[in-house]
């Protein structure tokens, strides 16, 4: 079995987005798509410090300390981008005017609950930021993470035992293993690592998964 490295996972999450969408992509591994989005096709990329239009990192040494995201990340900002005040980036973000939002998660649960803002444990340092307007904001939301944890337990669960960042919210989530859709009628699997099974696969999520 050959997993998909981070950067193949960012490329297809940047794949899947439409033509003209809106999209904010929270912090950590979401923060890669911006680097592999077809530059043919045009799509709005909002952080919730207040950017709406920025592009792909800059190149070593073109960075501008003024210019970064909500992870404190440098970037760029594309012909036509804006700059806002944070209040009205939430006003976006809660009023339901992004298409998709790209987050990291610590687990999903296979109704699409979504766990990535405190592990629950007492040394854990909680960081919810932005993450639960833009879970209930976003039009549809894309999960990026690992499939496992570092012990071998699967991060897509029957229930979340951490605390929730939203319920319901999650519509599809991009693993190492597997892209797989949150449906009413349960998780679909769409894609699979090369080499993997679906039984294989199922044995290493632990929740039931149907075929596309």
């Amino acid at each position: 079995m050959k997993r998909f490295t981070r950067d193949e996972i960012a490329k297809c999450v940047a794949r899947d987005i439409p033509e003209g969408a809106y999209v904010n992509l929270g912090i950590g591994l979401p923060t890669m798509v911006a680097n592999h989005l077809d530059k043919s096709r045009e799509i709005f990329l909002h952080s919730e410090n207040g950017i709406l239009g920025m592009g792909p990192a800059p190149a070593p040494g073109d960075e501008d300390e003024d210019l970064i995201n909500a992870g404190k990340q440098p970037v760029t900002l594309l012909t036509g981008g804006s700059y806002f005040h944070h209040g009205d980036s939430f006003a976006m973000m809660r009023g339901g005017h992004l298409d998709i939002c790209v987050l990291g998660a610590f687990q999903v649960s296979r109704s699409g609950d979504l766990a990535n803002w405190h592990t629950g444990a007492p040394d854990a340092i909680p960081a919810v930021g932005g993450a639960m307007d833009l879970a209930i904001g976003a039009k549809s939301v894309y999960v990026m993470m690992e499939h496992q944890t570092k012990s071998g337990e699967s991060k897509i669960v029957d229930h979340c035992t951490y605390p929730l960042t939203g319920m319901g919210c999650v519509n599809r989530i991009y693993t190492d293993l597997a892209v797989i859709d949150v449906t009413a009628q349960g998780l679909v699997v769409r894609e699979m690592a090369e080499g993997l099974t679906l039984d294989a696969l199922q044995t290493l999520t632990g929740v039931p998964l149907r075929a596309l």
